[in-house]
């Protein structure tokens, strides 16, 4: 059995940057919604354009076919279509361009791989197999939604102000306790409520680094 290639993981910033999504079935609209929600400017290209892509909020679509050479023109290409000629047509024309792309169904041809995706808040949890088996990516992705309760994005959004207000003193946040406020009782504080006192935790212990 061939290994799979080793992955360098990344959050890319697609916030306002042209993505193109060749494909209009239920998969291109889970492509779509994703890039939709990181800002991106998508646009559909697919001969039938389905009701959950014409229902994406946010994204262009035309329904015609993709012309060779068009993913040259963007930053990022997603291919989800049911024909495997197109979907190599447009990996090669993304590869030969420097494009990043990915081909659903077909890591051969990706350049990238699409992790499975859980967020809360500010918290994103990427889970990814390498291509290998998506189905697992997404079991392991439900089973850590269960323990990443919502009670973690305000933990992420109360760290979040202690280090905004430590680099406003001028101060640096390297070297402080923060694994040690992490491991005491500020999780169980914010479960039960008591915000205040969980801020007043985590400035106890990082007073104490």
């Amino acid at each position: 059995m061939p290994s799979a290639p080793a992955l360098y993981p990344v959050n890319l910033v697609l916030d306002g940057r042209a993505c193109l999504v060749v494909g209009g079935g239920a998969v291109a609209a889970r492509k779509v919604g994703g890039l939709v929600a990181a800002g991106a400017q998508v646009h559909v290209v697919a001969t039938r354009v389905g009701p959950e892509v014409r229902a994406c909020a946010g994204a262009t679509w035309e329904e015609r076919a993709y012309r060779q050479g068009e993913a040259t023109d963007y930053r990022l290409v997603v291919v989800a279509t049911d024909d495997p000629g197109v979907n190599r047509q447009v990996a090669a024309d993304a590869e030969e361009a420097g494009v990043w792309v990915n081909a659903a169904d077909d890591p051969a041809s990706c350049s990238f791989m699409l992790p499975s995706i859980l967020r809360r808040g500010p918290i994103t949890l990427a889970v990814s197999t390498g291509g290998r088996s998506p189905a697992l990516a997404r079991w392991l992705r439900a089973r850590f939604s269960d323990e990443l309760g919502p009670e973690y994005e305000v933990l992420a959004e109360i760290l979040g102000e202690q280090r905004d207000a430590i680099r406003a003193q001028g101060r640096s946040t390297e070297g402080l306790a923060w694994h040690r406020a992490l491991e005491s009782d500020i999780l169980d504080l914010i479960r039960a409520g008591e915000i205040e006192r969980a801020r007043e935790r985590l400035q106890a212990c990082l007073s104490s680094s």
